[in-house]
This record gives C-alpha cells, structure tokens and sequence, in this order.
C-alpha cells in the first residue's frame, strides 16, 4: 500500500518459468548479476589467503568441514581485529594472517 502511494514498485522474488517479463525482471537480473561478481570475488581472495586452490591438508568429510569452519573463522576474527584498530579489512590480510 505505502509503495503505491508513493508511486513505488516493489520488486520482489519471482517464481515460475523463465524467461520472466515483469516490471521487476531487470532490477532482479541486475542484483543477481552483482552478487555473483561480489561472491566470486570472495571465494578467490578466501581461497588465496587460505591456500585454498589445491587440497585441503585434512582427510574425511567432517575433518575438511572442520578445517573450512575453522578457516572462516580465523578470517571473520582478522578482519575485526584489522576493523577495530582503523586499519583497510582485507589490504595485506594474507601477510597479517602468516605473521600471527
């Protein structure tokens, strides 16, 4: 009600067949489209800190879900610390991990 008083679409998730031709199909497609460059670009600067290209240093399902938990972990906590003293979060995160 109050986004069409304000002359507002509300664009929201679709569901159906493709392709959809809705109002809101562009504005979804252009979301889409930016959280995969945004994830891509996450997994590939995760996976270079972490050495993440070749194979896990574990054995066994629950070992490497360990390992990855642990990793994100250990990430989520640098990049804090890195926050809380007003330095860049992800400038040089990789040297800052080797040296602790």
């Amino acid at each position: 009600m109050l986004c069409w008083q304000d002359n507002r679409l509300l664009v929201t998730t679709q569901y159906g067949r493709y392709p959809h031709t809705d109002d809101g199909a562009q504005v979804r497609r252009v979301f889409h489209k930016l959280r995969s460059v945004a994830r891509e670009n996450f997994n590939e600067h995760f996976k270079g800190i972490f050495d993440g290209h070749g194979q896990v240093p574990t054995k066994g399902l629950i070992s490497t879900q360990r390992f990855a938990l642990g990793a994100v972990f250990v990430y989520q906590l640098a990049v804090l610390y890195r926050f809380e003293h007003g330095q860049a979060p992800c400038v040089g995160l990789k040297a800052f991990l080797k040296a602790a």
